[in-house]
């Protein structure tokens, strides 16, 4: 199958929300139709809700992990915890790229800030593109996805 990388990206940079290109670039892989998966995902989005915590490319990694490998019975301790181990590696492979798996220290917002007051998105412009990391962690989110969580369905060149 072909890469869906800069499928991702691309949809990032058409106005989507990070999770919300990630998520859906793959989600179809498990069934999911188009605008189930861009609603699910996309209040994840800037650190969910905008509030600048994790990053809506881990979110929507985790959530895509866990249509593969999630575990429905609570008392699959073995299941969680293969869950568990899954999301952490993802999350360790962008941290090692990126430097963090947070929205406000990606996006380097001042210390002390925690999240930004406003739940109000930013108009996309080519300045918000490339004063933003955002397309670059869309990339790295969607290459682990590829060959992390499903290498079986892309080529190694991804």
């Amino acid at each position: 199958m072909k890469s869906r990388i800069q499928d991702a990206v691309n949809m990032f940079e058409s106005g989507y929300a990070c999770a919300q290109s990630v998520f859906t670039t793959y989600a179809d892989l498990f069934g999911m139709d188009r605008e189930t998966a861009l609603k699910l995902s996309g209040p994840l989005s800037a650190g969910v809700g905008r509030m600048r915590e994790v990053c809506g490319t881990v979110s929507a990694m985790a959530m895509l992990s866990g249509l593969k490998k999630g575990f429905t019975d609570p008392e699959d301790l073995e299941g969680k915890a293969e869950a568990y181990a899954l999301v952490r590696r993802m999350s360790d492979e962008l941290k090692a790229e990126h430097g963090s798996i947070l929205c406000r220290e990606l996006l380097g917002l001042p210390e002390g800030v925690e999240r930004e007051e406003s739940v109000k998105p930013q108009e996309r412009t080519p300045e918000y593109y490339a004063m933003r990391p955002c397309s670059g962690l869309v990339r790295t989110a969607a290459r682990i996805v590829e060959t992390r969580l499903l290498p079986e369905l892309f080529s190694a060149e991804a």
